[in-house]
C-alpha cells in the first residue's frame, strides 16, 4: 500500500511508519521541516492545505500530528493545541479535497483522544458516550468533526480516541519510570480515577486494522479492554520495576503542578474499546502486568 503519515516522529507515528515499511509498504511523511529524505514533504499544518502532491495515488492517510497536552494550559498552550488539533485537521482534509477523485486517498485514520469524554468515574464509557464539556473534550469534539468533514468527498474516515500509551521510550510511563525506580511512585490524588491504557505496539496495531478493514469507520477507542483503576496502574508499575508503590502525590501538588490541566488527568475515563473488539481486532497485550513487562524488556 502506499500511505502518507503525519506526525511521524512521534510516540505512535514513529513505531507505525517502522511497522508499515517493514511489511512492505511505500510511507510518505509530512513535516514542518522536509530535510534531505525524499520521503517527506514539507507541510505547516496551521498555513494552509495539505499539499496534494503528497496525498495523490495514495491509499491511506494517517493524521497523528498535534501540539502536546501534557502541561499547564494557559490560554496560550489552549490555542495552540486547539490550533494544531482543528485547523491542522481543516488544512489536510482541505487537501484531500484537492486531489482528483481517482487519486484521492480511500481512508483517513486521525487521531483523537479519550478526554473526548470528559470525566465519567468508574462508569464504562464506550465510543457511543457523547462529548464532555471540558477544554479537551471540546477540542477533541471539534478536531473530530473537521476529520469527519472528509467523507464529503468519499473518504471512509476512522477516528482513534488515544488513551495512554505504554512505551518505556516516551509519552506518560517513561515520565514516570525515573520516580518509581526510586520507589517513590504511588497513588495520585488517591488513586481512584480510571487509567485507560494501551501498550505501543496494539495502538499501532489499530492504526494497520483502520488502514486495511474497510468494514471500520467512525470512532474508536485506542485502548486495552481492561482499564484500571490509577492505584491499580500504580502497583502494577511497582511489580514491574520490583518496588514498591506506596507513595502517595496529593491532588493539590499536581495542581500546584499543572492547574487546570490536574483535573483532566485526576477525573479519567473508563474507556473501553467495544467497536475494535466487534470489528474483529486481537490484543497483541490485554493484560497490564504482562503488557509493562514487555514494554520494560
Amino acid at each position: 500500500m502506499k500511505i502518507t503519515v503525519t506526525g511521524a516522529t512521534g510516540l505512535i507515528g514513529s513505531k507505525l511508519v517502522a511497522r508499515l515499511r517493514h511489511r512492505g509498504d511505500e510511507v510518505t511523511t509530512l513535516s514542518r521541516s522536509a530535510g534531505s529524505d525524499p520521503r517527506t514533504w514539507q507541510w505547516d499544518p496551521l498555513a494552509g492545505p495539505a499539499p496534494a502532491g503528497a496525498l495523490a495515488g495514495r491509499d491511506a492517510v494517517v493524521h497523528l500530528a498535534g501540539e502536546p497536552i501534557g502541561r499547564r494550559l494557559t490560554d496560550e498552550v489552549k490555542e495552540r493545541i486547539r490550533q494544531s488539533r482543528v485547523l491542522g485537521t481543516r488544512h489536510l482534509v482541505e487537501g484531500l479535497r484537492e486531489v482528483p477523485e481517482a487519486e484521492r486517498p480511500r481512508v483517513l485514520a486521525s487521531s483523537s483522544g479519550v478526554a473526548y469524554y470528559g470525566p465519567h468515574g468508574a462508569e464504562e464509557v464506550p465510543e457511543t458516550t457523547p462529548a464532555g464539556h471540558t477544554f479537551l473534550a471540546e477540542v477533541s469534539e471539534q478536531w473530530e468533526a473537521e476529520a469527519t468533514r472528509a467523507e464529503a468527498s468519499g473518504v471512509r474516515v476512522v477516528r482513534m480516541r488515544t488513551g495512554v500509551v505504554l512505551d518505556a521510550h516516551g509519552g506518560t510511563l517513561n515520565s514516570l519510570l525515573a520516580t518509581y525506580r526510586i520507589g517513590m511512585g504511588g497513588p495520585i490524588a488517591g488513586g481512584a480515577f480510571f487509567v485507560p491504557w494501551i501498550h505501543i505496539d496494539d495502538i499501532v496495531g489499530l492504526y494497520v486494522k483502520a488502514i486495511d478493514d474497510a468494514s471500520w469507520s467512525g470512532a474508536y477507542n485506542g485502548t486495552a479492554p481492561a482499564p484500571v483503576s490509577q492505584r491499580e496502574f500504580s502497583k502494577a508499575i511497582g511489580r514491574a520495576v520490583h518496588r514498591p508503590a506506596i507513595v502517595p502525590t496529593p491532588g493539590f501538588a499536581l495542581k500546584l503542578a499543572l492547574g487546570e490541566m490536574a483535573g483532566m488527568i485526576t477525573t479519567g475515563q473508563r474507556a473501553v474499546p467495544l467497536r475494535a473488539l466487534e470489528g474483529g481486532y486481537t490484543y497483541a497485550h490485554p493484560d497490564l502486568d504482562a503488557a509493562l513487562a514487555d514494554t520494560l524488556s
